[in-house]
């Protein structure tokens, strides 16, 4: 959530970043409703100080109060009770209103509207071969994917990964558990798939995206489309103590979307699917040590392609394409051989305290000093199944196996996968 003293004090600023993002924000309707709650508060003030003049002049010449000034009270109580009442209604339109607006994207952040002004930062060293021997062809062949045994389950955009398939993708997510915890000292975190949805709107999903989540009508809770929901949910309402910053946590759990917004995209394999599993990375810093967290992010997630080498690149995202929470984006996406194109498999970004205002997360420098609101940055691990994919279609072999990644064989046991006979 944006900050409303911010957006006072600097509207044109304000208005001015959001525009960048292709926004039209109501920001005269932001300080119309500002000024409104400052009338009110004043009107009430001013309400209880009359009330409270009354009580004392009878208590100090001990006496009870008279008709006239038991019906004034009456009156007076009845007139606080009114400022309140649309004292909260002001409020509840004005939290509607910040809810709804996005992050304010960093200055240096590329200008542009959508994915053709991102900037490619760099690109690895390596091939970008094309075979065209796509996953949906080669992995059936393999018995490792059933693209109609998934439809039949449970309809488009699903699948089932057999055997060697399942077992690869087990392997991977260990894989980059291991990498991130005892490499890269993150807490790994087993969180809930189900979220109520206070968590939901205070990772910034709720309320602008409930229709491409999913939701259990009864109880309220929705399936995450993301661990950075859960993750962000836990220290929601909470002061974190001084010197416990940077908090730093990994989690592997599935993804469900219902990809309203791709329909019509990326819809052979799956590329782009309802459910898919995915590693994820959190951070909690100090606002001052936000943009370095950012660049240390960026450079595991990149690790773990050239460790299992891949030919990938680095794309800072342009202004209009970043994310509704984002601040600043980074998107990573390797060379896939058989449908020749490059595939995402890592978004990092820094959220600012964008998401901390939203959860009422904050931290206290030091003991005795006044609360912050904490930077939480937020980063895939990387996603599966499209590093499946990438690894599947890049080590096809003119037999028919699929070769293995070196980093992946202690996980797997073997190190090639043979076509079915």
């Amino acid at each position: 959530m944006l900050s409303l003293e911010n957006i006072v004090r600097n509207p044109q600023k304000t208005r001015s970043a959001l525009i960048r993002r292709g926004e039209d924000p109501p920001i005269d309707q932001i300080l119309q409703l500002d000024l409104q709650r400052k009338s009110l508060i004043q009107a009430a003030d001013a309400e209880r100080a009359l009330r409270n003049t009354v009580s004392k002049t009878i208590g100090r010449e001990k006496r009870k109060p008279t008709p006239k000034e038991i019906t004034e009270m009456r009156e007076t109580g009845d007139r606080i009770k009114s400022y309140e009442d649309d004292l909260q209604s002001v409020l509840t339109e004005m939290n509607a209103i910040l809810l709804s607006l996005p992050n304010i994207p960093l200055e240096d952040v590329p200008d542009g509207m959508d994915e053709e002004s991102n900037v490619i930062v760099r690109t690895s060293v390596g091939d970008t071969p094309s075979h065209g021997n796509a996953h949906w062809d080669v992995a059936p062949m393999l018995g490792i994917l059933d693209l109609e045994a998934g439809a039949s389950i449970a309809g488009a955009r699903f699948f089932v990964l057999k055997g060697k398939g399942a077992k690869l993708q087990r392997a991977l997510a260990a894989w980059m558990l291991d990498v991130q915890t005892e490499e890269h000292g993150y807490t790994e975190i087993d969180p809930p798939l189900l979220v109520r949805p206070e968590t939901m709107t205070g990772s910034g999903n709720l309320p602008k995206f409930k229709d491409d989540l999913y939701r259990d009508d009864e109880s309220d809770l929705w399936l995450i489309p993301t661990a950075e929901v859960a993750l962000n949910g836990l220290h929601q309402g909470q002061i974190i103590d001084p010197g416990r910053l940077p908090l730093k946590y990994v989690a592997q759990t599935p993804s469900f979307r219902k990809e309203h917004a791709s329909a019509g995209r990326d819809v052979r394999g799956i590329k782009r699917v309802h459910q898919f599993e995915k590693v994820e990375m959190f951070r909690y810093v100090e606002p001052e040590d936000s943009e370095a967290a950012l660049e240390e992010m960026v450079q595991e997630a990149e690790g773990l392609c050239k460790r299992l080498n891949l030919t990938h690149r680095v794309l800072e995202l342009c202004a209009g394409d970043i994310g509704f929470q984002s601040a600043k984006t980074y998107d990573i996406e390797v060379w896939s051989a058989g449908s020749a194109e490059w595939l995402e498999v890592s978004s990092i970004s820094t959220c600012t305290d964008f998401q901390a205002r939203r959860n009422d997360t904050r931290y206290r420098p030091e003991i005795g000093v006044s609360t912050k609101f904490p930077h939480t940055l937020n980063g895939s691990g990387l996603a599966l199944p499209r590093i499946w994919i990438a690894i599947i279609e890049n080590g096809l072999q003119t037999d028919g196996s699929v070769v293995i990644p070196d980093e992946l064989v202690p996980y797997t046991g073997w190190d090639r996968i043979e076509p079915e006979i």
